[in-house]
């Protein structure tokens, strides 16, 4: 298991009663509940009472947690448990198994958890990342993208500056602390 700095915080934080980092906890692993729940076929209020099952029992156990980098696995088995439950009250067929592919092609739930916790630390390192290489890496990214010209004008740098300044700010991005464990050797689109 990796060792999540961010998540042990933010239990720790919540453990001692800080709202934000209860917030924090939610908002990160509330995808995560709800992808559960849509995989064991679940919908509308019967999702909404498994999450706030999760969400009551974590506040319950919240202290009892030995491990608080081990969360993710906690509320995944708790989420499995829990959807399992309302299939049981509602009688429904038994769900597929965790390591199954789904039956409408998609990818291993792992491959899409693993997506949201790489734009979650992305979305983290841009927001560290100078104003100037924030600007010029949103004119860039943009759908559709700026044209180099209109960059050039409202960045105040020369048209044949904007690709070394975009390289520097993309080599920043990529050494950042919270982003680097995450790449596994991929890259940051360029």
């Amino acid at each position: 298991m990796r060792d999540d700095s961010a998540v042990v915080a933010l239990v720790l934080a919540a453990r001692g009663g800080d709202q934000v980092a209860w917030e924090q906890l939610v908002a990160r692993y509330a995808p995560l509940v709800w992808g559960i729940c849509r995989r064991h076929g679940l919908q509308g209020m019967d999702v909404d009472d498994v999450g706030a099952s999760v969400w009551l029992r974590l506040v319950e156990r919240l202290d009892t947690i030995r491990e608080p980098a081990a969360l993710p696995g906690w509320i995944v088995t708790t989420t499995r448990n829990e959807c399992l439950r309302a299939i049981r009250v509602r009688q429904r067929a038994v769900p597929v198994e965790p390591d199954e592919q789904l039956p409408d092609g998609k990818p291993p739930f792992d491959d899409w958890l693993l997506a949201q916790e790489r734009g979650i630390a992305l979305r983290a390192a841009f927001a560290v990342l100078p104003e100037r290489c924030r600007r010029l890496l949103s004119l860039l990214f943009a759908d559709p993208p700026t044209p180099y010209t209109e960059v050039s004008e409202r960045m105040g740098i020369a048209v044949g500056a904007i690709g070394p300044n975009r390289q520097r700010c993309l080599d920043r991005l990529r050494r950042d602390p919270s982003l680097a464990p995450l790449l596994d050797g991929t890259e940051v689109a360029r």
